[in-house]
């Protein structure tokens, strides 16, 4: 698998569109296949959203911050992607040439 680096900032919500949900922790563990401690070490180093306090002990997170978080990974998967096909494809013809 590719070295796919994981610092690309999120996309911060500074206004809440309605229809936009909280989730709690287990939510966003299922939604992004992240670890509880996965999770808290991403917002530790800022590049995972952090939460919204809800209560006094309660946190959620934003979900439109995951998605944008998730919208990012797939982008770099994608660029990643891309130019691995771009490089293969000129070492295919290399090779026809050969």
């Amino acid at each position: 698998m590719a070295n796919v680096s994981t610092t690309t900032a999120f996309q911060k919500v500074e206004r809440i569109e309605l229809g936009n949900r909280l989730l709690r922790r287990r939510d966003v563990e299922l939604k992004t296949g992240k670890s509880r401690s996965a999770i808290y070490a991403g917002v530790s180093n800022g590049t995972f959203p952090a939460p919204v306090p809800i209560g006094d002990k309660s946190v959620a997170w934003l979900e439109e911050e995951v998605d944008s978080w998730i919208a990012a990974r797939l982008a770099e998967r994608n660029r990643t992607l891309a130019g691995r096909q771009i490089h293969h494809f000129a070492n295919t013809a290399q090779e026809a040439r050969a």
